[in-house]
């Protein structure tokens, strides 16, 4: 069988464990990875942000902008 892989900017390992490892097992993983890895060249005309969007943004391509969320952080309800 055969899994469809599917393209994500998140990606996750599992950590070996030995049989013989005191502590319990830690799970799952988690890392994302930038847009800018999956592109060969910059194409031309790319949409960009305003001068001030970018400084906050950190990129002046709104293409290789990546929305980070932080999983320690509270959430709000």
């Amino acid at each position: 069988m055969t899994r469809e892989k599917t393209f994500t900017l998140v990606k996750s390992y599992k950590p070996f464990h030995s049989q013989f490892d005191p502590c319990p097992p830690i799970g799952r993983k988690f890392y994302r990875t930038p847009p800018n890895l999956y592109i060969n060249f910059q194409p031309p005309n790319l949409e960009q942000f305003t001068p001030e969007e970018a400084l906050k943004y950190g990129t002046l391509w709104k293409f290789f902008y990546d929305f980070y969320d932080n999983p320690f952080r509270e959430r709000e309800t």
